[in-house]
Parts: C-alpha cells; sequence; structure tokens
C-alpha cells in the first residue's frame, strides 16, 4: 500500500472525521497525525492501550518494540490479545491485529530488547518515543537518547492500583526543554528494594488508563492541542480515586552530561539499576542504635514505614504505614513541627521518598533510617 502522507483521502476523512469536527484539531491537526512517527517500546500492559488509541487516531507510522511472547496471565490486561495468542511474538501478533482496525498506517516491529547497540537505530527514524517498558535499565536508557537525540519521551508507570504518566526532554515554546527523568528520578531503586508486579500484582484496568493518558499526551504533542504533563508527573491512585501532580525541574548540569557523554552500555544500566549503594543528597540520616534510644526513651517523633502493605505486615518496627506510592497523596498526615523518620527494607525507598518531599514539598524535618529496616534488626544494641 502507498502512503502519500502530503492529505488526507476521502476514506481518512471519514474514519476520522470525529476528530476532524473538533475544532482544536480539524483537517489539519489529523494531517499532523498523518505525518507523525511514534515508536512505542513494549507491547504489553502499557504498550497495548498506547498502541490501539494511536493507531485509531491516524498517527501515520507506528514503531513496536518487544522480544516477548504472549503468555495467559497477560491477558487480564492485554486486551489486544487473546487465548489463541498464547505463545507467539507480541510485536508480531500486535501488529497484525492493529493492522485490521487500521490499515492506513505503516507498522515497523522489532522483535527484540532495546538496548544500547540497537537503540540508536531503532529511535532515529521516529518523533516521539513512548515508554511502556516494566523495568528501570529501559527506562533510564530510553530517557538518555531522547536527551542525546532531543526527541520527546512519554512515560508511564503502574503499581498495583497506582498509575503515573509523565512527558519529558519536551522542546517547549522558549526554545527550553523540559525536564528529563533522571530530573525527577536521579537515583535508580534496587532490585532489592522495588517490589514489580508479578510479585505483587496489578489492577487489570490500570495499565489501561495510564496507557491511554500515555496515548492523549502523544496526540496532545503531535496536535499542539491542550495542556502537556510537562515538568510534572501526574500520580493516580484507583483504589482511592486520588489524582495528584508532582512538579520538578529540570536539571541542566545533568542533562548536558547526558548529552556529551558517551552512551552507558546496557550492563552499565542493570548495574545502575541493581545496585544496593545508597547515593546521599543532602539527606539528614540517623543511625538504628539512635533510632532505638529514642524509642527507648520515649521521645516524640513521627516514625513512617513507606514500604508495601505486605511487608509491614509480615514484620515491622512499629510508625505509620505510608507506602511510597501513595504517601504523595497524604502529605497532610506528615508532620512538620516535629522529627519525622522514615524508613523501609533497606534504606532507598524511604531516602528517595524524602528527597521528593523536601524538593517539591519543603519539609526541612526529615530523617532516613540509615540501612533501612534491616540494619535495625541486624543492630544487637
Amino acid at each position: 500500500m502507498m502512503f502519500d502522507s502530503n492529505y488526507l483521502t476521502q476514506d481518512e476523512r471519514n474514519r476520522y472525521s470525529r476528530h476532524i469536527l473538533l475544532d482544536e484539531i480539524g483537517e489539519k491537526g489529523q494531517l499532523k497525525l498523518k505525518q507523525a512517527s511514534v515508536l512505542v517500546v513494549g507491547a504489553g500492559g502499557l504498550g497495548v492501550p498506547v498502541l490501539q488509541y494511536l493507531v485509531a487516531a491516524g498517527v501515520g507510522k507506528i514503531g513496536i518494540v518487544d522480544d516477548d511472547v504472549v503468555e495467559e496471565s497477560n491477558l487480564q490486561r492485554q486486551v489486544l490479545y487473546s487465548t489463541a495468542h498464547i505463545g507467539k511474538k507480541k510485536a508480531d501478533v500486535a501488529a497484525k491485529s492493529l493492522f485490521l482496525l487500521n490499515p492506513n498506517i505503516q507498522y515497523q516491529t522489532f522483535i527484540d530488547k532495546i538496548h544500547s547497540d540497537n537503540a540508536f537505530e531503532i529511535i532515529n527514524d521516529y518523533n516521539i518515543i513512548v515508554d511502556g517498558s516494566d523495568n528501570f535499565p529501559t527506562r533510564y536508557l530510553l530517557n538518555d537518547l531522547c536527551v542525546k537525540m532531543d526527541k520527546t519521551l512519554v512515560s508511564g508507570a503502574i503499581f498495583k492500583f497506582e498509575g503515573q504518566v509523565g512527558v519529558f526532554n519536551h522542546l517547549m515554546n522558549d526554545g527550553k526543554r523540559s525536564g528529563t527523568y533522571r530530573c525527577l528520578f536521579p537515583q535508580a531503586t534496587s532490585a532489592d528494594d522495588s517490589p514489580d508486579c508479578a510479585t505483587t500484582g496489578v489492577m487489570g484496568v490500570v495499565p489501561g488508563l495510564i496507557g491511554m493518558m500515555q496515548a492523549a499526551e502523544v496526540v496532545k504533542l503531535i496536535t499542539g492541542v491542550g495542556k502537556l504533563l510537562v515538568n510534572e508527573l501526574l500520580l493516580i491512585d484507583i483504589k482511592e480515586n486520588l489524582y495528584r501532580n508532582l512538579s520538578f525541574h529540570r536539571d541542566e548540569k545533568a542533562a548536558s552530561k547526558i548529552k556529551n557523554e558517551p552512551l552507558s552500555s546496557s550492563q552499565d544500566y542493570i548495574n545502575f539499576c541493581s545496585s544496593n549503594e545508597v547515593v546521599s543528597y543532602d539527606i539528614a540520616e540517623i543511625l538504628p542504635k539512635e533510632l532505638k534510644r529514642r524509642i527507648k526513651a520515649k521521645e516524640d517523633f513521627q516514625l513512617i514505614d513507606v514500604r508495601e502493605p505486605t511487608e509491614h505486615e509480615l514484620i515491622n518496627i512499629g510508625g505509620e504505614l505510608m507506602p511510597m506510592n501513595d504517601i504523595f497523596f497524604h502529605t497532610h498526615k506528615i508532620n512538620k513541627q516535629k522529627p519525622v523518620i522514615l524508613y523501609c527494607k533497606v534504606g532507598e525507598r524511604s531516602e528517595w521518598v524524602i528527597r521528593q518531599l523536601q524538593d517539591k514539598y519543603g519539609f526541612n524535618n526529615l530523617y532516613n533510617l540509615k540501612g533501612g529496616m534491616r540494619a535495625f534488626l541486624a543492630d544487637g544494641q
């Protein structure tokens, strides 16, 4: 099939008529969608709704990167696939199913993991990159590539009943680029301190919602319609019907370092996201023995556990439970008048939470339990 991106055919006008009727989009905006190219990394829980809605919207060129196969457990949320697809490559199945939805799109599949050796070649021909991956090494790799190649990254993530969406490294009207993923998360959470969906579960509709919101941001990016999620992260808690925007700013020094230094190897990204090293960001720490002294002396302070409920129920050292993924919905519960000590398993989740609370909410009375609960229990004093 021949594709001419310079005009809309009558069939395309009919197909996209509800878009064209919108004054904010119209035929001009629909033509922009036809001329755009979007790469979706991951054809799973997030990637599926992103692909379905971008294809339906008429994005002219779609790239799909995924080397995984359809599994039975995927069908609870990855609604593009059926029982008959189990064991087949997701990228292949997705492209064939999406073609049935809209044959007017150019599809390109990459049945491979994206890594340092192939990433430049894969990403080069696409205007916008959508991160639908489920692991931190890929998220940081895509961020760094987008910074180096001056591309916009639309990122999403899910956890149990919650999700987040953000637009990173976008060229704004003032000629500057928005904050990057590393501006918001400069330190990766290690595998030892970051539960995943395979072990904690996820409500099936959550990736659908987050993926659709990623798709919405892409359509807005292409057509120039509306307010984008730049320099802010949208946090959603479906269970409690809570929505919150977490603001951040671009770290020009960090972005310049990414842009000017050679791309790290894929193993370096894996090592970075697997490290148990705790990096200090001007965060006050408290030693386990000092916390034990304060508890014994019944001093007045607030103790917060930022782990998950299942972890807290299994074993804890007291305090209030405010899981890392929930705590920003409940900042009003954190005391600003007395010392507040946060802890997790090894001290990484609590350190990240403290950094966010200090930078975005102005807290200056927070302490991180050094080494986390593991160190507290190991300390014999």
